[in-house]
């Protein structure tokens, strides 16, 4: 069990054993450089299938043992997701095997300079973004999971593989399974643009395509399921998650049966999980006073300060709310290299002036975004049972 310190953030093992690092890594199997954090059954397999379990965290993996005989039964042990540890941020570091700070999607809601745009696309990790004030009047905030802001789809006013434009598995038109309705989404575009698409619609579907995709031959497959996720956040971490892992380790272990010789299937998530339930804070009115628009996600919400107003909403930030959050300014945070290293001016943009980062089970509301409200277990932040995630792995029999 990974130690739980919940007076320190557990910052990204980048470079090492971090999600990041994972499709690089198996890249290199096996070689003279393979990773040595790479579970074993990896390392001589001439077909690897990557799993990504959405929502799912090592600390909840290991408190589920009594009912998840394959999962638990697999070969391995936690790895660190990224900051944010949210679905957007973390699944483009898995595909592209870049940190958040080199491919720039550094959250789920993210600062965009509408006007800023670079009809002509962006170097690779910048975006297309121009390098914009931090606070001018044509800011808005991005869902990058819906790719829309409060005007609607952005799909043609800010295409996503200008956004982002590093390819997925460093070029290699490798499977991608996944749900089939995702196909047409901007943030599919934005991780998965040039990978070939394999569309699932049941979780059964998923073992299937799987199935002929090893069949016939394929090296490397990647595959995405995000009912775990799903029920998180409707249900939180009870009862109706711990059936849907039942559910997942059944078919799972159908995969781990029917893989062939020389294959080895490896389960990673891409963050964990934290109940929180009611426990959802509107920034104070003493903070609000100091600010101009909020953006990111509850457990690391970003305060975008009023111009000159930046040292007093840091003191402010810290006054209210550091007992129960890590309260840091945007240059402490790329400072301690949270995002995996410097930031493009685009991408530095897209950030706020002050983020209140929880490390207690509260979360803390964009008015503005009021779906929030309804998330039962949540993540985004970095404490263990967010930031460890699973890496194990099973070879053919």
């Amino acid at each position: 069990m990974v130690a739980d310190d919940s007076s320190r953030p557990v910052v990204p093992d980048y470079g090492g054993a971090c999600l990041s690092s994972l499709v690089p890594a198996l890249a290199a199997r096996g070689g003279p450089g393979a990773a040595r954090w790479l579970p074993q059954p990896c390392n001589e397999a001439r077909q690897v299938v990557l799993l990504v379990l959405d929502g799912i965290g090592w600390e909840q993996l290991t408190s589920a043992q009594a009912f998840t005989p394959t999962l638990s039964g697999g070969t391995g042990g936690p790895i660190t997701s990224v900051v944010p540890t949210t679905t957007a941020t973390a699944l483009t570091s898995i595909t592209t095997g870049r940190t958040p700070s080199e491919h720039g999607v550094v959250g789920y809601r993210i600062r965009f300079a509408s006007r800023a745009v670079d009809p002509r696309g962006g170097r690779p990790g910048g975006g297309a973004e121009a390098s914009a004030p931090q606070n001018g009047d044509d800011a808005e905030v991005l869902n990058v999971l819906r790719w829309r802001t409060g005007r609607g789809d952005m799909r043609r006013v800010m295409p996503a593989t200008q956004f982002q434009t590093i390819p997925p598995f460093a070029g290699v038109r490798a499977p991608a399974v996944t749900r089939s309705e995702f196909a047409a989404t901007g943030f599919t575009a934005l991780h998965l643009a040039g990978a070939r698409l394999v569309g699932w619609a049941l979780p059964s579907d998923l073992v299937v395509q799987v199935r002929h995709l090893l069949a016939s031959g394929e090296p490397f497959v990647y595959a995405y399921y995000d009912g775990l996720d799903k029920v998180a956040h409707t249900y939180g971490l009870g009862e109706f998650y711990e059936q849907e892992l039942r559910a997942v380790d059944r078919w799972v272990g159908d995969l781990v049966e029917s893989l062939p010789a020389g294959s080895a299937l490896v389960v990673t998530s891409d963050h964990g999980q934290v109940e929180v339930g009611g426990a959802v804070h509107v920034p104070s009115a003493q903070l609000l006073e100091h600010v101009q628009m909020l953006s990111g996600e509850g457990r690391f919400r970003w305060l975008h300060a009023r111009p000159g107003a930046e040292g007093d909403l840091l003191s402010a930030a810290i006054e209210v709310h550091g007992n129960e959050a890590w309260v840091r300014s945007r240059e402490e945070i790329v400072e301690a290299g949270w995002f995996g290293g410097p930031l493009a001016p685009s991408v530095a943009a897209r950030l706020g002036d002050v983020a209140l980062v929880a490390r207690q089970a509260v979360a803390f509301l964009d008015p503005a975004d009021t779906g929030e409200t309804r998330l039962a277990a949540r993540h985004g932040s970095l404490t263990s049972a967010e930031m460890y995630v699973p890496l194990i792995a099973w070879a053919a029999d």
